[in-house]
């Protein structure tokens, strides 16, 4: 079986789902080629899991000082380039198409008349869960990578098909330290991000960052981008500060990891998350993140575990198969997996209306 793999690379949660997929895939012989866009060549790391993969420029946002900058994201689009990359793109070959919202390979899937699999968190909103209202948003996250077999990802099902997240397995965890810090916010001013950390006493943030030089800032250690050492840092650290992402926060929940979250102001994905987040009590948000908002985080807040199953090894087996058991079949099997979770139901009246 051939399979095409289109991956939207403007964030690393996407390429994190990827990558879990990627080895499952090849050990039950599906022949993947997996094509990235959002992001330039130069900026990938770590990609020796997905082979001879491809990429193309495709559609992306732009972001200042920790908002959507929709000015510069129009501006930024080439129409003409996602076009031609659409309508270059040969089908014939593959028995499968699947989307990460990537758009090239879904709106390529459109235009031919074929199926297209979207697996990835925003597909999950196109079922009715609870989520941030906004048309602009709503939008596009209909249109952006459209798709006419939607399997959705969220930290609940909410009464739908909706699997739980993909998880990249943690093989090698050390005890975590309550008092340091995982720092991920790469649409926040690094700069005034260290200086708001400095202020925060008796607590160590280890900050991944490509902008800040790596080294000792006070009490921030910052590191470049790399797969093996931030998932050290993430099974090293008691408390996670991020933005309002899905694959991250999903990989905390599994370990067990306190979470305060800032979503990119703007963005609909994740002040929806924020949404969820907090209306299941997972973690916690703020719209402004201050040395006071964090200190108090740190020293009130406490830490949710979700067992969360094995999605990525369901889904290898799903697609491998040719993808043709109802997605609520898989959906039933591996939510009844998460017992400690399904079992605490009393949140459920309160987040479906």
């Amino acid at each position: 079986m051939k399979l095409l793999y289109g991956v939207q690379a403007t964030g690393n949660g996407h390429i994190s789902r990827a990558r879990a997929l990627a080895p499952l895939l090849k050990q039950k012989g599906v022949e993947v080629t997996f094509l990235f866009s959002g992001r330039e060549s130069k900026d990938f790391f770590d990609m020796e899991v997905f082979g001879d993969y491809k990429v193309k420029t495709g559609l992306t946002f732009q972001t200042k000082e920790g908002s959507l900058d929709v000015i510069n994201t129009v501006r930024n689009v080439n129409l003409r380039q996602f076009k031609k990359d659409v309508n270059d793109l040969d089908l014939s070959q593959y028995d499968l198409i699947v989307s990460d919202f990537e758009p090239i390979v879904a709106w390529a899937a459109k235009k031919r008349d074929r199926e297209c699999i979207g697996i990835g968190h925003q597909y999950a909103f196109s079922y009715d869960i609870p989520h941030h209202k906004n048309v602009l948003g709503s939008f596009l996250l209909k249109w952006f990578a459209p798709s006419n077999k939607r399997v959705g990802l969220h930290w609940y099902h909410f009464n739908h098909a909706i699997l739980p997240p993909i998880i990249i397995n943690h093989s090698a965890l050390v005890k975590a330290d309550p008092k340091k810090v995982l720092v991920y916010l790469p649409f926040e001013n690094p700069k005034l991000m260290i200086n708001t950390l400095n202020a925060v006493k008796h607590y160590d943030f280890i900050m991944h960052c490509k902008e800040i030089e790596p080294g000792k800032y006070g009490n921030v250690i910052v590191y470049s981008f790399g797969l093996e050492s931030f998932q050290h840092n993430l099974g090293r650290c008691q408390s996670v500060l991020c933005n309002a992402g899905f694959e991250l926060n999903s990989e905390a929940l599994k370990l067990g990891r306190r979470i305060l979250v800032k979503p990119l102001q703007g963005q609909m994905e994740q002040h929806s998350n924020v949404v969820v987040l907090e209306a299941l009590e997972l973690a916690h948000s703020a719209t402004v993140l201050t040395a006071e908002v964090i200190e108090e985080w740190l020293e009130t807040s406490k830490a949710v575990q979700i067992d969360y199953p094995d999605t990525a090894a369901c889904l290898a087996q799903w697609l491998s198969e040719g993808a043709v058991e109802p997605i609520s079949n898989v959906a039933e099997e591996l939510w009844a997996e998460v017992d400690s979770f399904s079992a605490n139901t009393c949140y459920d009246s309160a987040i479906l209306n």
